[in-house]
């Protein structure tokens, strides 16, 4: 990851899984912002978060899936300060412009 320092205008990057535990080879908040101070991408967004809630589990478990992505939005602030991070609800857009990628590395 380190190899792609600097290359990378974006990055999605996966901040947790569905079901009652996350399997080791899962990135979860933590893990993702580690990731993420390596990439150094111009633009972050999170993923694999809040898109399916399966219906078995009670509605408190799955209410913080919708969590992760604000944890991964303060542990980048500190791990990866000049990121910018975009968490974008299910179906929502960005835009990615060259003009942000130079400020960005600014």
């Amino acid at each position: 990851m380190a190899r792609c320092a600097g290359e990378l205008d974006l990055a999605l990057l996966p901040v947790g899984g569905w079901g009652p535990r996350l399997p080791e080879d899962h990135l979860n908040p933590l893990t993702a912002a580690k990731a993420l101070r390596l990439l150094q991408p111009a633009v972050a967004v999170p993923i694999h978060w809040g898109t399916i809630y399966p219906p078995w589990l009670p509605p408190a478990f799955n209410a913080r899936f919708g969590r992760w992505p604000l944890a991964f939005t303060r542990y980048a602030a500190h791990l990866a300060p000049g990121v910018d991070v975009r968490v974008l609800e299910p179906g929502e857009t960005t835009r990615i412009d060259a003009v942000g990628r130079e400020e960005a590395v600014r």
